[in-house]
């Protein structure tokens, strides 16, 4: 069962994931599901583990682990500066369309977790957080960003393709057609 709440854990993402909710998940009892977690725990303890399982907001999370933020921010800082990804690009049109959405949307929608996409776009600011939903847990809104536009070399969100609502997209070449063009090099 360690095995199934770990990836519980993982699959939710930066939200996390009530004990009570991994408890009917896994169908155990609260009792079972607390050593589950902390056995996890401890064997995220070790040094040679770069997450550990953090209790925050109500909620247990996989987090990294404050040791080797250094290199964490490595990573923050290449991203920063990477391509946008297939994903990305799904992510960016979803929002666009859609805009105020939550993050929980945005996963029904492309039918996966879509955590790490959305801190990705925020980090370029492609993406901002307009505030909070009515939804239970008062989840965040995103909106494209005036960067967003920049980047696609668009005025204003009306500049969109319209979209009928039985077509399909193609992400690459339809919606994001835009005067924007990475300087391609080439390996010789």
């Amino acid at each position: 069962m360690k095995a199934v709440v770990e990836g519980l854990l993982f699959l939710s993402g930066e939200d996390g994931i009530s004990l009570e909710n991994i408890s009917n998940i896994i169908e155990k009892s609260i009792d079972e599901t607390k050593e589950i977690i902390k056995e996890l725990y401890n064997d995220y303890e070790n040094n040679d583990r770069g997450i550990q399982i953090e209790y925050l907001g109500n909620n247990y999370k996989l987090t990294t682990k404050p040791i080797h933020k250094e290199y964490y921010k490595k990573l923050l800082i290449d991203e920063e500066n990477s391509q946008l990804t297939q994903s990305a690009l799904e992510t960016l049109a979803i929002v666009a369309y859609n805009a105020p959405i939550t993050r929980v949307d945005i996963d029904n929608i492309r039918g996966v977790n879509s955590s790490y996409v959305i801190r990705k776009l925020l980090l370029k600011g492609l993406i901002e957080d307009v505030g909070t939903s009515d939804a239970p847990g008062k989840p965040k809104l995103y909106n494209v960003s005036s960067k967003f536009l920049d980047y696609f070399g668009l005025g204003s969100i009306e500049e969109l393709p319209k979209i009928e609502e039985d077509e399909e997209i193609d992400l690459e070449s339809d919606l994001f057609d835009s005067k924007y063009k990475e300087n391609e090099t080439v390996d010789e």
